[in-house]
């Protein structure tokens, strides 16, 4: 099994954050970024332009790729299409396989806050009602949608001797353990061991 380790972790390079939409990937990235002191790049900005116009599928490529080719990096998700490259690159995966409704309450704190604040995400866009509730453009319905998929190829990744090692967390409360393992970053970025 490709069972990742806090060692491989913390001499890694390139490392992939993974989840289901809500786990909170983009935060576990920048904390992870901040703990190993490398590039933090937030799928999303490169995929969703101002209006959440979606980016096509060759410009994804454009941008995600490079990316990917990189030497040093946290990435926050990977989309289908680039996972292969993503892949043959990262040097560890952090998976956050967490149970649906942990993944689901966050979503939903985190959309409503959105909304009552008006706050910027991804290339100026904000979240709304409207967008929320709507059967096209629904975040909380892509949940439903892609949650399953998700679980499946982080343990699919997870069981497969030739992946990357994958850290598999199953809650929350191992996420915090992992960071407090990685220890905490200094001011250059870069991460003492405090275990």
């Amino acid at each position: 099994m490709s069972l990742g380790t806090v060692a491989d972790l913390r001499t890694a390079r390139r490392v992939l954050c993974y989840g289901a939409t809500g786990a909170g990937k983009s935060t576990m990235a920048a904390q992870l970024a901040d703990r190993l002191g490398l590039p933090l790049h937030l799928v999303d900005e490169l995929c969703w332009e101002p209006d959440w116009v979606p980016v096509g599928r060759e410009e994804q490529d454009r941008r995600i790729r490079p990316l990917f080719e990189g030497e040093r990096y946290v990435i926050d998700s990977v989309y289908s299409p680039q996972s292969p490259l993503a892949l043959d690159r990262v040097d560890v995966i952090v998976a956050l396989d967490y149970p649906r409704l942990v993944s689901l309450v966050r979503l939903m704190r985190r959309t409503t806050r959105r909304i009552v604040t008006k706050e910027l995400v991804c290339n100026g866009n904000r979240e709304t009602l409207r967008r929320a509730l709507s059967p096209r453009h629904s975040i909380l319905r892509w949940h439903f949608q892609s949650w399953r998929s998700k679980r499946i190829r982080m343990r699919t990744w997870h069981a497969d001797p030739d992946a990357p090692p994958v850290l598999l967390l199953r809650s929350p409360a191992h996420a915090v353990r992992l960071l407090e393992a990685l220890g905490k970053s200094t001011e250059g970025g870069q991460a003492q061991a405090s275990v």
